[in-house]
């Protein structure tokens, strides 16, 4: 499993009120370029091309739980599936979180699978999310 890398401004973010992971919409886009930790906004990130089962944005990922417990806040998301139809969707090697209710996009995390990636058409991708320790915990 790939491991999950923060952007730097995610944590400025949270203390300047940007993201409320509990409602907002928070979306997986796919890029094979790679992303670095000064990136802000999802404009920062170049985006594979729309077409074959992905869409311009990606796919939301929906929440599971948003929660604090002993000072320690957790963000738990389903897994997302990217699924190829009439052609395949890639390649790319990042998969990248980000919060699309503000108008930037603005950027959490990312995860690196270290190798380039295709999905042919019929087949899927699925980025899975620790189910335990979730997407991040905040302590």
């Amino acid at each position: 499993m790939a491991s999950f890398n923060k952007f730097n401004a995610f944590v400025a973010d949270i203390a300047n009120k940007v993201h409320n992971l509990g409602s907002d919409t928070l979306k997986v886009m796919l890029t094979n370029t790679s992303p670095v930790a000064a990136n802000a906004i999802k404009a920062d990130i170049t985006e594979i091309a729309a077409g074959n089962g992905y869409a311009t944005g990606g796919t939301p990922a929906a929440l599971v739980a948003s929660a604090q417990s002993s000072g320690t806040y957790t963000l738990r998301l389903n897994n997302v599936t990217f699924t190829a139809a009439g052609g395949s969707i890639g390649p790319f090697r990042y998969c990248v979180l980000y919060n699309s209710t503000p108008a930037n996009g603005n950027l959490i995390g990312y995860y690196d699978y270290c190798t380039n990636l295709t999905i042919t058409s019929g087949n899927s991708f699925q980025v899975q999310f620790d189910p335990t320790n979730g997407v991040l915990q905040l302590a």
